[in-house]
């Protein structure tokens, strides 16, 4: 009963933790949707008097679309609302404050925060599918290495050293390390869904991050439970899911080789 109570102790103490702060591109994007239309409307004003609203809208367009492109969602919403501001207080009449007398002015700067905060939507959004693609490859490029090494490999342990740089890599580990038949002591579980278990308790990576200390992932061939690799949570954000059924895929794959191996394997 004792173990209960000390494992929510640990899920309060890692759920109560500060949030992580932002990815250093992150942080720039943001930078740079505050600062990049700023910067560019107030270039345009030596030709305010002779660039079209329209036209300028535009250009600050660009900017957004850049923005949202190259960093997150956010951070092209942050731009498009930056630009749609200071497309009022320096373009738009009367300059220099926030005020707007003409109607066709009015349309303008509103058409420009609406279709900011849509072209941000989508580039962010076709940044992150392409993003998705590459990973999804690479995942499955670790997967056929994986597949292959099982199928020529010699001896069990070559498969189980593979597996091992393959987890550090693909989970961005400080260190990985397998242990052969042992279960002694209670550690945090990588599940088959890529859930982690905390004692009797589910822990959410995606919002928690990682819990303290080393976590299991077990290794299973035929039925017959073979071993666990034991992973050290590196300093960097929790992968995604994906990433995570890919690391139970792995495994699986070692279960089969030390399976196949039987007793020898250590030969």
């Amino acid at each position: 009963m004792s173990t209960v109570p000390g494992t929510w102790k640990l899920h309060r103490t890692r759920g109560s933790q500060a949030a992580r702060p932002l990815p250093l591109r992150d942080r720039l994007a943001l930078t740079a949707g505050l600062a990049a239309p700023f910067l560019v409307a107030l270039a345009l004003v030596p030709l305010r008097t002779s660039l079209t609203h329209t036209n300028a809208a535009l250009v600050l367009v660009v900017v957004v679309v850049a923005v949202a492109a190259l960093g997150s969602r956010t951070a092209g919403v942050v731009a498009a609302l930056s630009a749609a501001a200071w497309f009022d207080f320096f373009l738009t009449r009367p300059y220099e404050t926030f005020d707007i007398t003409a109607s066709a002015d009015i349309e303008t700067a509103v058409l420009l925060l609406v279709v900011g905060v849509i072209v941000a939507q989508l580039a962010a959004r076709a940044r992150r599918l392409e993003v998705m693609t590459v990973t999804d490859a690479d995942h499955l490029a670790r997967i056929h290495r994986t597949a292959d090494l099982v199928q020529c490999a010699n001896s069990a342990d070559i498969v189980v050293d593979h597996v091992r740089g393959e987890l550090t890599g693909l989970l961005g580990l400080g260190a990985c390390r397998f242990e052969y038949g042992t279960l002694l002591g209670r550690p945090p579980r990588m599940e088959k869904d890529g859930s982690v278990t905390v004692g009797r308790r589910t822990w959410n990576p995606d919002t928690d991050g990682w819990p303290e200390g080393e976590i299991e992932l077990r290794t299973y061939g035929n039925g017959h439970y073979q071993g666990r690799f034991m992973l050290t949570p590196g300093p960097g954000p929790v992968p995604p899911l994906q990433a995570r059924l890919v690391a139970v895929t792995l495994a699986d794959q070692t279960g089969a080789a030390l399976d196949t191996a039987g007793p020898v394997r250590r030969a």
